[in-house]
């Protein structure tokens, strides 16, 4: 059993080392200059409480990131965006390719952004992909400040294949 805990470790390593440096720009900027907009069929702002849930075709872009989804819920509290919680089937993120990087596409049937978690999650049926490389699971989290990306098989409630797959490219082979 050891060479497969070995082997488990090793390719864990491989998929943080792989999409590690695509992941931090899954999130939205929170410093940028760009204002965050969202377009959707229907929306409730709620300014006391700090909330907005936007439903319908839902669109949220800030420059060339694209979040869709059926249903958006934000939260603000006294320091900005506090959170983002979308749902779709699936909802998808889009993030350009940069000078450095490739393009990275993902879905899920649930995405949350927590700022004061430092984390996004992919949940149910998750999708990440850059270049040619993929990680697949039933849960992708990405810790913001810790650059570390973990991957379930299954979902708190049981669901999901119990596996997580990981397709990496050779170094030369990612392609933009």
């Amino acid at each position: 059993m050891k060479p497969v805990r070995n082997l488990a470790s090793r390719l864990l390593l491989m998929s943080t080392l792989a999409l590690g440096p695509a992941l931090p720009a899954l999130a939205f900027n929170l410093d940028s200059n760009e204002p965050i907009r969202v377009t959707a069929d229907s929306a409730r702002l709620d300014d006391t409480q700090g909330t907005a849930v936007y439903r319908g075709n839902v669109k949220v872009r800030q420059g060339g990131i694209l979040l869709t989804a059926d249903r958006v819920d934000v939260s603000r509290n006294a320091a900005g965006l506090d959170q983002i919680d979308a749902s779709g089937r699936p909802a998808t993120y889009y993030r350009p390719a940069t000078e450095t990087e490739s393009a990275v596409n993902a879905e899920a049937l649930k995405i949350h952004y927590s700022a004061g978690d430092n984390l996004l999650r992919f949940e149910r049926e998750a999708v990440v992909k850059q270049g040619g490389d993929e990680f697949r699971g039933a849960v992708i989290n990405y810790n913001t400040a810790n650059k570390v990306v973990t991957g379930e098989g299954r979902t708190a409630d049981g669901e999901g294949s119990g596996r997580v797959e990981m397709i990496i490219q050779p170094r030369g082979n990612s392609s933009n």
